[in-house]
């Protein structure tokens, strides 16, 4: 086995003969295309490393593989992870025999990671379901680059849109059948509404209206600052950030297209309330944005907004607002609305969510030292 970062990784061996109709190709190209969830530049590194071998023999990356080769691939993955139910009560905004809304508090986990294994809201909906077993989870290529043992990689606010990877419909398929798939998720300590559908054929419809940007969401979030205009639009690109592989930026060159539309609620003295509407789904898409038009979300501490940025001159709401960044240790995000169109009946369905208490109570708090 193999140590990095923390994390063992096993051997995981992919065989391959190359089959009568197979054309000439690059071997990088050919594996890439042939290995679940590879990417071309691990690849051409286990390629280079010679952890791939042709007919027995360490071949470039630039190799045309032919007729009858057999080509022998080791890949270094992280272990799987082993699903357990648990009994974690659920708020269920809403359910049927296709699908469940539910409304997410801070704290808790979408689905597991190295980091956490257990305590997930996929633990919680497999004890719901009825799932009595144990369930192996593999961990892909693409989740290993930004897995850390303490970290569980849940921080996206949505799974993913156009060309993201979407989740296996598989990925949770128990033997009794039972199959809560993930549609979207919402970072850990970002709290509000979430979709999961039951089926596979479900999830696949749902996933549908996310990609073809038909479904409604609808944020509400404290920042700080006050946006000049009532209104805006943010559009660039997100990418992850160069200086920290765990965090996102809006970047120059690659990324992929993010669109964010934020309406200004309320002012306060130093912060505002805003409403975000999301019209792709890229990871920390509202934190990053925010924080790039200067308005970073109020306790988001990977993001620069778990601090007192304004107002330090009056020492009544430093020392409120130092207090209340200790006992609320989380981005004040909520996903309050969420609407889409029932796969199976075609009725459109729309869900409203209060803002939790730590947010109200501390809108409450803003009020008073705007008066």
């Amino acid at each position: 086995m193999e140590k990095t970062d923390h994390i063992e990784r096993i051997e995981k061996v992919y065989e391959f003969t190359v089959s009568k109709g197979q054309k000439p190709e690059r071997l990088d190209r050919f594996l890439t295309r042939s290995v679940q969830n590879a990417t071309r530049t691990k690849v051409q590194k286990a390629i280079e490393e010679g952890r791939v071998l042709v007919n027995g023999s360490k071949k470039k990356v630039s190799y045309k593989i032919a007729y009858n080769d057999f080509i022998r691939c080791v890949v270094m993955k992280l272990p799987p992870i082993e699903l357990l139910p648990e009994n974690i009560p659920l708020n269920i905004t809403f359910e049927d025999d296709f699908l469940m809304v539910i409304n997410k508090p801070a704290g808790m986990c979408v689905h597991p990671g190295i980091g956490n294994r257990d305590g997930t809201l996929v633990n919680a909906l497999l004890y719901y379901l009825g799932v009595d077993e144990p369930i192996t989870v593999d961990i892909d290529d693409e989740e290993e680059d930004s897995l850390e043992e303490n970290d569980d990689d849940d921080e996206r606010d949505e799974l993913s849109e156009d060309d993201e990877r979407l989740y296996d419909e598989n990925l949770f398929l128990t033997s009794s059948g039972v199959r809560p798939c993930l549609v979207h998720r919402i970072d850990k300590d970002t709290t509000g509404l979430l979709v999961v559908a039951k089926n596979a054929e479900i999830h696949r419809k749902l996933s549908e209206q996310f990609i073809n940007k038909t479904t409604e969401r609808e944020y509400n979030a404290i920042v700080w600052g006050k946006p000049k205009n009532d209104f805006g639009r943010i559009e660039n690109n997100i990418g992850r950030s160069p200086r920290d592989r765990k965090s996102f930026a809006v970047v120059e060159r690659g990324g992929k297209i993010a669109i964010t539309e934020y309406k200004v609620l309320e002012r306060f003295l130093y912060t505002s309330l805003l409403q975000f509407r999301l019209k792709t789904g890229r990871t920390h898409q509202i934190r990053v944005h925010s924080a790039d038009i200067g308005h970073k979300l109020f306790g988001d501490e990977r993001y620069g907004g778990a601090k007192v940025l304004l107002g330090g001159e009056n020492p009544q709401w430093k020392s409120k607002m130092h207090k209340i960044l200790q006992e609320y240790p989380r981005q004040m995000l909520h996903a309050k609305t969420l609407g889409f169109v029932h796969p199976v009946t075609n009725e459109k369905m729309s869900f409203n969510s209060e803002l939790p208490d730590d947010m109200q109570y501390i809108i409450e708090v803003m009020r008073e030292f705007s008066t």
